[in-house]
C-alpha cells in the first residue's frame, strides 16, 4: 500500500502543478509563461521522484510502469495496482482544480495544435526519449541512479519547452485522460493514450539492444 500512496501523491502532485501552471497561466492573461509551464513540469516531476522515489520507483506515468513490465524490470501483478493509484492522483487533482477554477474550459487538457498526426508522431518520440533516459539513469550505476531525478526532470522541461506549443508535450496518458474527461474535452485524447505507450515500448527495445552490446 505505501507504494500505491505514493503513486497516488506523486501522480496528484505532478497533475496539479503541471496542469494547474497552465490553467493558471490562462487566468492570469500569461503571467506564467509557456516557458514557465515547462519549467513547472520538469521541477515537480524532479521533485517527485526524489520524494517517492525509493517508495514506487515514482512511474507517475502509466506508459512508464508498461514500459518498465516490458522491460522486464516491474512485476506483471503490480501494473494495474499502479495504474488505478496513478489514475487517483489524476483524477483528485483534475477535481480540485476544476474546483478552484470552475469557469476554466480545458483545466489544463492536451490539445493538437496542427494535425492530429503531427502530434501523435511528436508525443511517440517524445515519450520514446524520455522513456530512454529514465532506463538509462534508474538502471544504471549508482552515481547515475543519484541524478536520476535531474535526469528525467530536465527532459521532460526540454521537452516541454520546444514541443509543448503544438501537441502539449503531454509524454502521460493519464496527465491527458483526466483532465479531458473533467472538462470533457476528449475529441483528441486517443492520440495521448496510444503514442506515449508505443513510444515508451519503442525505448525499451533500443535500450535492451544497447544493453546488450555493451555486455
Amino acid at each position: 500500500m505505501r507504494k500505491y500512496l505514493a503513486e497516488i501523491i506523486g501522480t496528484f502532485a505532478l497533475v496539479f502543478c503541471g496542469t494547474g501552471a497552465i490553467i493558471i497561466n490562462q487566468e492570469s492573461g500569461g503571467a506564467i509563461t509557456h516557458v514557465g509551464i515547462a519549467i513547472t513540469f520538469g521541477l515537480i516531476v524532479t521533485a517527485m521522484i526524489y520524494a517517492v522515489g525509493d517508495i514506487s520507483g515514482a512511474h507517475l506515468n502509466p506508459a512508464v510502469t508498461i514500459a518498465f513490465w516490458v522491460a522486464k524490470e516491474f512485476p506483471v501483478k503490480e501494473i494495474l495496482p499502479y495504474i488505478i493509484s496513478q489514475a487517483i492522483g489524476a483524477f483528485i487533482a483534475s477535481g480540485v482544480l476544476k474546483f478552484l477554477f470552475p469557469a476554466n474550459v480545458l483545466l489544463g487538457s492536451t490539445l493538437p495544435y496542427g494535425l492530429p498526426m503531427q502530434s501523435f508522431v511528436l508525443e511517440l518520440i517524445l515519450t520514446f526519449l524520455l522513456m530512454f533516459v529514465i532506463l538509462q539513469v534508474a538502471k544504471g550505476s549508482k552515481e547515475q541512479g543519484m541524478f536520476a531525478g535531474l535526469a528525467i526532470g530536465f527532459v521532460v522541461l526540454l521537452e516541454a519547452m520546444f514541443a509543448g506549443p503544438i501537441c502539449g508535450a503531454s509524454m502521460n496518458p493519464i496527465r491527458s485522460l483526466a483532465p479531458a474527461i473533467v472538462s470533457g474535452h476528449l475529441e483528441y485524447v486517443w492520440i495521448y493514450l496510444t503514442a506515449p505507450i508505443l513510444g515508451a515500448i519503442t525505448a525499451v527495445f533500443c535500450w535492451t539492444a544497447l544493453k546488450q552490446k555493451s555486455k
